[in-house]
């Protein structure tokens, strides 16, 4: 990712959804753990998740962003169960095409990995960036309510290896109440500003997003760098979670990019569905994220409010 391809966009595709929601007041139970998949098929063909080992893609394409837990070679290495816990301790590796916990890491947007967990139902969104130990193991609290999470891990290996988003479930016991998926909107309220999104999402095609940022009526003209640029995006496909994500043009003190209020990006989805976004921005010296749920290929919605968020600027993300 520290290359101008590697900077592009995951791309979405087709997946099957990861059993079904569970329902008001039953107990999550425990998920297979990453050691019983089977290693990744080389040529084009990827081995999936433990829930869809079986599935492979075409000779030639890449398989989709987060939904396989291997993948070229190299394995997501999560626990399958968690504690529930506002500050959870989590710790994870990523093994590589020798088996061994991977140490060596290209550096992307001032961080080895980036680490994205989200509730299958779309919320509690946290972006975070772990501390890795000398033996590879990555460690950070994560906020877990009661259901089933995925846990994203964006990284770029040392060397000449691709960028891979590599994607695994936990699940997370407790009394699980699933939420509907917000309506889709453009605009979006988080810790008392406001983020309108103009553009729309194109199946097949590039689209230009731009999400503008305001304060009690005002646009923000100061927004703060946040790992090298102004604004950071996740969007993640609604049902299998597939995973995109995007960067904006330019960057701070290029001498062309402005600290807001908008923030413009790219992004290609292949399919047309429900998508929820998330922002990140940093203003105050705090992180905050704006969430919006997009429909590619739908009417644009006009109405409506995304879910909030905001943290201390420790590189941590609720939503």
């Amino acid at each position: 990712m520290d290359t101008p391809t590697k900077l592009g966009a995951y791309a979405l595709g087709l997946a099957a959804v990861f059993g079904s929601a569970v329902g008001v007041g039953s107990a999550v139970g425990p998920v297979g753990t990453v050691g019983s998949v089977a290693p990744a098929v080389h040529g084009g063909q990827h081995a999936g998740s433990a829930t869809d080992a079986g599935a492979q893609q075409p000779t030639g394409e890449r398989p989709p962003g987060g939904l396989q837990v291997s993948q070229d070679g190299y394995t997501l290495d999560v626990p399958g169960q968690a504690p529930a816990g506002p500050d959870t301790p989590v710790s994870f590796r990523v093994l590589g095409p020798d088996g061994q916990p991977l140490t060596g890491y290209d550096t992307a947007h001032d961080e080895d990995l980036h680490l994205i967990a989200v509730r299958r139902d779309l919320t509690g969104f946290q972006h975070v960036h772990p501390e890795r130990g000398a033996d590879g193991t990555w460690r950070t609290p994560l906020d877990l309510t009661p259901g089933s999470w995925r846990l994203f891990a964006d990284f770029d290996p040392a060397g000449d290896a691709a960028a891979l988003t590599l994607g695994a479930d936990v699940a997370v016991a407790g009394d699980h109440a699933p939420q509907p998926l917000p309506e889709p909107s453009h605009t979006a309220e988080a810790d008392g500003y406001t983020v309108t999104l103009d553009g729309e999402l194109l199946p097949g095609r590039e689209s230009e997003l731009t999400l503008s940022v305001s304060r009690d009526g005002q646009p923000v003209t100061d927004l703060q760098p946040y790992l090298g640029a102004y604004g950071h995006l996740v969007a993640l496909r609604a049902g299998d979670l597939a995973y995109l994500h995007v960067h904006p043009a330019g960057a701070p003190g290029d001498g062309l990019t402005r600290p807001g209020p908008d923030v413009t990006f790219s992004a290609t989805v292949p399919s047309a569905g429900d998508h929820r976004l998330f922002l990140d921005f940093r203003h105050g010296d705090v992180v905050r994220t704006a969430a919006f749920t997009v429909r590619a290929g739908g009417t644009p919605a006009t109405a409506g409010s995304g879910s909030t968020g905001g943290h201390a600027d420790d590189g941590h993300a609720h939503g």
